[in-house]
């Protein structure tokens, strides 16, 4: 069901919108977790290294299809927000077919040069072939990746959060038995977690494809093109500073788990558990500020301003609230959590205190970060894309800078310390973007309906 975002109350509309979003990022990371879970307590800590040396490259790819999904959401939600349904339409099928391009050219660069960015990250030897193969399957499932990640963009675009969850809980419940049924009975290990996932994402992104069609028919609208340059140029306004955004996190990451490789193993291993519960507690925050991007996004499109402050001033508690109990739980109970990864009675001592160490020092901070993410929402959804990168940028040129500055003489515990740093000036930034005002001023163009299909 199509949400109209531009009336009724703000507070209301945001958490009926921001519930199910979130319940699809937690089923949605479940896949990344589940392989790593499965991997710790059935294959050992190897295989949890082999898996946590190939993630950052993962998310180099996540972060493209992340960026995508914004940059159309973004446009879309404006279209729909301004009752314009022919230049909707033609918005979502040109990025579609962008995305399925871009998706098949990043397949074949990705499986001829996985070998050589391991070998830059200095991934061990005992682990290399591991992480190869895990790298290798991934791969050769990035059209899913990236067709589920558009058709999702439009769905909550368009103000529906739900759909996207239904597909996720039976694709997320599936890849958990897939996951142990190819690692414990047919003890394909590492290889078996990969294909789990490459299956169960092929699922759900052709059944959301799927959905999508039948709802877009659904709309009655004007003439709409199946492919528009001047449509995709508008989508790329977007969409690549958004992509750029992303992909230089998902580089800084590459830099820090080279720095992290150094260690051996065993903080490898440790490492790799506590940033996936890390990435899983960022990206819950991010559903706050992705609702509120898209909330921005249509009330922008039809000129409602005051409605957007009121929309932040709702999310913010929101977004304490998300925050609260995984401070909590990393903070005072991170030997525990680090037992849902790992065998805590069978499991080296470093690989534990690794992951406590790391938590403890940046689980403090998430209420920081989600201030950050969540003004970085109404940027976005407003078209204010250099203050949003400017922002972000500085988080990661600073988050890395310091993991290299501070490692010598701190060792892990410096590059642990890098990231709230980073976050802290990244969030200061924010604010000010925010409270200037800028994001009012990118408000679209009114364009007849044969300029935008042009």
């Amino acid at each position: 069901m199509n949400l109209d975002l531009t009336v009724g109350p703000p507070a209301k509309l945001l958490w009926k919108f921001s519930m199910p979003l979130l319940l699809s990022v937690v089923f949605q990371q479940l896949y990344n977790i589940v392989d790593s879970v499965v991997a710790g307590q059935f294959a050992g800590s190897n295989a949890l290294a082999a898996v946590g040396a190939s993630y950052p490259v993962t998310m180099l790819f996540m972060a493209v299809a992340t960026g995508c999904n914004i940059g159309c959401s973004v446009i879309i939600s404006q279209l729909f927000g301004a009752r314009r349904y022919g230049p909707m339409k033609t918005a979502v099928s040109t990025s579609l077919i962008a995305v399925l391009g871009l998706g098949g050219v990043l397949t074949v660069a990705g499986l001829l040069f996985s070998p050589t960015v391991l070998r830059m990250l200095q991934t061990k030897e005992e682990i290399f072939a591991d992480s190869a193969v895990y790298l290798n399957i991934y791969i050769l499932g990035l059209a899913f990746l990236f067709l589920y990640n558009i058709c999702n963009g439009v769905f909550t675009a368009l103000g529906d959060s739900r759909t996207p969850l239904y597909f996720l809980i039976a694709s997320s419940l599936a890849n958990i038995a897939a996951d142990v049924l190819f690692v414990t009975v047919f003890h394909m290990g590492v290889a078996g977690v990969a294909w789990a996932t490459f299956l169960c994402q092929g699922a759900a992104s052709v059944l959301s494809f799927i959905a999508l069609r039948r709802r877009l028919a659904g709309m009655s609208c004007g003439k709409a093109k199946l492919f528009s340059g001047r449509m995709l140029g508008k989508i790329s306004v977007v969409a690549i500073p958004s992509i750029l955004q992303q992909s230089f996190i998902s580089v800084g990451n590459l830099f820090i788990q080279a720095l992290v490789n150094g260690y051996g193993a065993d903080v490898i291993a440790g490492y790799s558990a506590a940033v996936k519960l890390n990435t899983f507690a960022i990206t819950c925050f991010q559903t706050t500020g992705s609702a509120l991007s898209s909330f921005a996004a249509q009330n922008i499109g039809a000129a409602k301003f005051d409605r957007v402050k009121q929309g932040t001033r709702s999310t913010l508690l929101l977004s304490v609230l998300i925050v609260l109990p995984f401070f909590i739980l990393f903070f005072f109970f991170g030997r525990m959590m680090m037992g849902v990864f790992v065998n805590l009675n069978e499991t080296p001592a470093e690989v534990i205190e690794t992951g406590m160490a790391f938590l403890r020092i940046v689980s403090p901070f998430y209420f920081v970060i989600v201030v950050k993410l969540l003004l970085d929402g109404v940027l976005r959804g407003g078209g204010a894309m250099a203050a949003f990168m400017a922002a972000t940028f500085t988080d990661l040129i600073v988050r890395v800078a310091l993991a290299y500055i501070m490692a010598p003489a701190m060792g892990t515990d410096g590059i642990w310390l890098s990231w709230p740093i980073g976050w802290v000036i990244a969030a200061g930034l924010s604010l000010v973007f925010y409270l200037g005002g800028g994001w009012k001023k990118h408000v679209p163009k009114k364009h007849t309906e044969a300029q935008e299909h042009g």
